[in-house]
């Protein structure tokens, strides 16, 4: 015999045996366990003191227990043959057209967007507990062989619609139909059979409390399969269609919904419905009285046009959640399953505090004067002018004034000055997750909030501000549970420094000061509160959502008022929406958990100076006084030269704006009489004379950079840079650690030159 028959007859010989093996392994008898009913997983959620959120299915003998195959509505039997498996009857376990007409699909899109799986072939997932994987596949296979050998067809389809996963921790149509309508399976209607033949394929990310859209559009799709296959006729299609997806029985326990919601989709990313019973962080009592304020704030604000509101409520050293409202009425409609939590929406000047956090890291101090003056900023976009929220120009504004007073204009120019790619990596640092697309997408507006972020993120950002510049992810399981939502990865540290503590502590301060709220906001805010909080608003452009934080040492809160669909508020901003909102929500968590007191500037090692009110410099006679904290080595090393005799000499930068500006300080005539620069007015804007930047450690040498900006060169001709000596030919320069000088010279001749420091 040749040694290719040999071969040959070798590998027939293999085969035959491997074909009588699996005919011997599918001949034996199944372990008695995997044909007996149950037991079904339950799962029972509890508050941190113990009191029941919601039961994911009923105690034995009651609405929740195993319901036998002819007790069934025979429409779900119909649904789930016509979604998941019509040629059920047809097979021995596995269907060869389905597979082969999977892996068309799969080859065509070069992705899994089928299996191919039976009903026979689910169960035996369910049971065996097999992965989601090529080898998983194939031992789906041969046990759905076996059970197809020594089940009936019945007994099979009993078990799998006893336990078929269908969303927020149901196993099985008799915990979901109870669950989503509040109804036995022994009588459904027909859209609710197709829902629930529907949530097989994607239960966690289709089911009608996590995405009502969605369940709608898989239920419409289950019901033309149905159609399709002579399992309804069209007129009743046509009402079972304009059924809602959801139906809730008000004598079912189903306390704190979104939040009980968001857990069973965290969990449900294990693979296999949970069970147990699960203790969270949630404080019922808390809960209950945040849900009326919610409500009581649309009933108060609806002749203006607003429709909904959210609250989330974090333990800062914990990070526990100690409320979630997403929406004033889970069950009002299809559209009260929509959780403002965790929908991304923009957050407007909420995320001001960052920008202000990465100035300070990068030698900003709440001293450093910005201009607030009209300027266009030429962007990949476009032409971009910034404007404030009271249509007005300040001048000169420090550092504290601008963030407390949330003008636009100074935030973007410090934007421009430290890099949108800085400002964005920070963000994220600070967890802001949901931010996913490039610094150029998002341009200077990003300093103004033009990013979509959740209620969530916000929230635990700002509660990294209170920790001294420290985020972790937030908890929602009394022994452990961190969500993976607000930055929390698989695989990413558990805490990580977003900005230093010296910086987290004068933004805490600029944010609980009501002077420096005080030209912008007026003497009484809600943002006032009886106990020490530093407190924000952020309205997004065209008033279509309004926010409101306020973090204290123990606990922050986080509050959203506006509409699910976008639509407009009428003259609704942060001081009239959320502000009272947040106001009335913060005094009742104060009423349960100790506000304490947040970190000082003293605390984390700033020093007290005397500067003058209006340049930032150091307060000489004429100047009027305040005390400024500074982080040691970034204080003002000259005395005020803006005050002379009795006269306010303003740099030539703010001429036009004092000539046109009717509370402008000091008299006309003496403003710009301190400029150095040419006749033109030509002088160096970013970096400025005497600047002092930190180099934080550790940092992206890709985002830390500083602006290179001129006024204007006049005669269509470019400025030309050099730093150091060195010819220098890009917009923005990477920081080094040193003493440098840059001078600028535009195309008439004219020059300036600065000197600033990096450490």
């Amino acid at each position: 015999m040749s040694r290719r028959r040999y071969r040959l007859a070798l590998a027939g010989a293999f085969a035959l045996l491997s074909i009588a093996a699996l005919a011997l392994w599918v001949a034996l008898p199944l372990p008695p366990a995997l044909a007996a009913p149950g037991p079904v997983p339950r799962l029972v959620l509890l508050d941190r003191h113990g009191l029941p959120l919601r039961a994911t299915r009923a105690d034995q003998g009651s609405r929740g227990g195993w319901t036998p195959l002819a007790d069934l509505d025979p429409k779900i039997l119909q649904a789930f043959l016509a979604v998941e498996d019509r040629r059920f009857y047809d097979h021995r376990g596995v269907d060869l057209r389905a597979l082969a007409r999977a892996l068309r699909d799969d080859l065509g899109a070069r992705a899994v967007v089928a299996g191919g799986s039976t009903i026979t072939m689910q169960l035996a997932r369910l049971l065996r507990g097999t992965p989601r994987t090529l080898a998983g596949k194939l031992s789906q296979m041969l046990w759905a062989l076996r059970l197809d050998a020594h089940l009936d067809k019945q007994t099979i389809l009993e078990q799998y619609l006893n336990r078929v996963p269908l969303g927020q921790g149901t196993a099985g149509v008799t915990a979901a139909a109870e669950l989503y309508f509040g109804t036995d399976p022994r009588s459904v209607s027909l859209g609710q059979a197709a829902l629930l033949a529907a949530l097989a394929h994607a239960p966690s990310r289709d089911n009608p409390f996590a995405a009502p859209t969605r369940a709608r559009a898989r239920r419409s799709a289950a019901l033309a399969r149905m159609q399709a296959l002579g399992y309804a006729r069209g007129e009743d299609v046509g009402r079972a269609t304009a059924e809602p997806v959801l139906r809730h029985d008000p004598g079912s326990p189903f306390l704190a919904p979104h939040f009980t919601t968001q857990i069973l989709q965290w969990a449900a990313r294990g693979g296999r419905p949970p069970s147990g019973e699960w203790r969270t962080t949630l404080d019922l009592d808390l809960q209950t009285a945040l849900e009326a304020e919610v409500r009581h704030t649309v009933d108060v604000l609806r002749d203006k046009g607003v429709a909904h509101a959210a609250v989330v409520v974090l333990d800062d050293p914990s990070g526990d959640i100690l409320a979630w409202v997403g929406s004033p009425d889970f069950f009002a409609d299809t559209s009260g399953q929509v959780d403002m939590v965790v929908s991304p929406r923009q957050p407007g000047s909420a995320l001001k505090p960052f920008l202000y956090g990465l100035a300070f890291d990068r030698g900003v101090t709440p001293a450093t004067v910005l201009p607030d003056l009209p300027r266009t900023y030429h962007t990949t976009l476009g032409p971009y002018r910034p404007r404030n929220y009271d249509r007005q120009f300040h001048g000169p504004v420090r550092a504290r004034d601008a963030l407390g007073s949330s003008y636009n204009v100074p935030a973007v120019e410090l934007a421009e000055r430290l890099g949108v790619s800085s400002l964005l990596a920070t963000l994220h640092e600070a967890g802001f997750a949901s931010l996913d697309h490039s610094a150029e997408y998002y341009g200077l507006g990003l300093s103004l909030g033009n990013g979509d972020v959740t209620l969530l993120e916000l929230a635990n950002g700002y509660r990294a501000l209170a920790n001294g510049g420290v985020w972790k992810p937030v908890r929602w399981k009394a022994a452990g549970g961190e969500a993976p939502e607000g930055g929390a990865t698989a695989g990413t540290p558990t805490e990580r420094r977003m900005m230093s503590r010296q910086a987290a502590a004068l933004v805490l301060d600029i944010l609980s000061d009501p002077v420096a709220r005080l030209p912008s906001f007026g003497v009484e805010t809600p943002l006032d509160l009886p106990f020490p909080a530093a407190a924000k608003t952020g309205t997004s452009r065209h008033f279509t959502d309004n926010w409101a934080v306020a973090a204290t040492a123990g606990f922050t809160v986080a509050v959203w008022v506006g509409n699910f669909n976008g639509r407009p508020m009428q003259g609704v901003g942060g001081i009239t929406g959320a502000g009272p909102l947040l106001h009335r929500a913060a005094l009742l968590v104060a009423q349960r958990y100790p506000p304490g007191v947040l970190s000082t500037p003293a605390q984390a090692g700033a020093v007290p100076i005397r500067i003058c009110r209006l340049s930032g410099l150091r307060a000489g006679p004429d100047c009027p006084p305040m005390t400024e904290w500074f982080v040691p080595g970034t204080e003002p090393a000259t005395p005020c030269d803006w005050h002379r005799g009795g006269r306010v000499e303003l740099p030539a930068q703010y001429a036009e704006w004092a000539a046109d500006a009717p509370h402008a300080p000091g008299p006309g005539p003496a403003i710009g009489a301190t400029a150095t620069t040419a006749a033109a007015g030509f002088r160096i804007l970013s970096p400025q004379n005497g600047d002092r930047y930190t180099f934080p450690v550790g940092a992206d040498p890709r985002y830390t950079t500083i602006a290179l900006r001129a006024t204007e060169a006049g005669e269509g001709s470019r400025v030309r840079w050099f730093v150091d000596g060195r010819e220098w030919r890009e917009a923005r320069w990477r920081l080094v650690p040193g003493r440098h000088t840059v001078r600028a010279v535009n195309g008439r001749g004219a020059s300036d030159v600065v000197e600033f420091e990096v450490r």
